[in-house]
């Protein structure tokens, strides 16, 4: 289950990405915008304020991330849909898809289909993190294959594996699109108050340890958030009341071919 207020504790960092993605999609008024896996909405209601003519529709598998979007009040149609069987309609001119993928195994398989079915000349932009062999990450997976808890979080799919922009650029020019793919690693400073808990910690409590929390029992659930902070904390260190976070984003904005192209 999804926490929407969790997910949105550092709000403006989790943000700076999608706005880098959508800042490069060339399209000036598109008539139907899609932000597939859209969270609590609030980035998805910037997409209308950028194109106020267009149908824009927000689509995301939590029902307590669409309850959060739907109370925004923003012209946008929120729904709970699975991002695996979610097909475009014909005039969909954008399709945005930010931090979504990688809970999706095998969703390159997914592309193609998309790239097939949006508008000609329409955009797929998507972003995907690349940190998963980040010292938070390791952190986590070890400590979860550790004889405490390997029974118990065995089969819970800690380890996520993305193909890079480089890789995904070459997934969407196979299929005829004009091609922009880019990566980026961001250093977030994140305060640390004396005895507060770790901010890397509460960073992963939106994301990562989402899986881990669902598979714990309830009793179990604080004691291995308090192991895995201490991991953290000799990882990430405090300098100065901050945590430097470094995190690697990968970005793809790619546009199908125009009707004729593909005839």
């Amino acid at each position: 289950m999804w926490d929407p207020d969790v997910y949105q504790r550092y709000g403006d960092e989790r943000s700076r990405p999608f706005f880098d993605l959508v800042g490069r999609v060339p399209v000036d008024a598109p008539r139907r915008v899609v932000d597939l896996g859209c969270g609590p909405g609030d980035l998805t209601a910037t997409l209308a304020r950028r194109w106020p003519s267009a149908r824009v529709e927000g689509v995301d598998s939590s029902a307590e991330m669409i309850a959060k979007a739907s109370a925004l009040g923003a012209p946008v149609a929120f729904a709970v849909g699975d991002v695996r069987s979610w097909q475009p309609a014909p005039d969909v001119d954008v399709l945005v898809s930010n931090a979504v993928l990688q809970w999706v195994p095998g969703h390159e398989e997914l592309l193609p289909r998309w790239a097939a079915s949006v508008a000609p000349g329409g955009v797929i932009a998507l972003q995907v993190p690349g940190n998963f062999g980040a010292p938070s990450h390791r952190a986590l997976q070890e400590l979860a294959a550790s004889p405490r808890w390997a029974d118990a979080l065995n089969g819970v799919g800690l380890i996520r594996r993305v193909p890079d922009f480089a890789a995904y650029g070459r997934i969407f020019a196979r299929l005829g699109c004009a091609v922009d793919a880019w990566a980026t690693t961001y250093l977030h400073p994140l305060p640390a108050a004396d005895g507060a808990e770790h901010p890397v910690l509460r960073w992963m409590d939106g994301t990562a340890l989402r899986p881990v929390k669902a598979a714990l029992p309830e009793a179990d659930w604080p004691v291995f958030r308090t192991a895995l902070g201490e991991r953290l904390a000799e990882a990430y260190p405090v300098e100065n009341g901050l945590v430097f976070f470094p995190f690697h984003r990968n970005f793809v904005v790619a546009r199908t071919p125009e009707k004729d192209a593909r005839a």
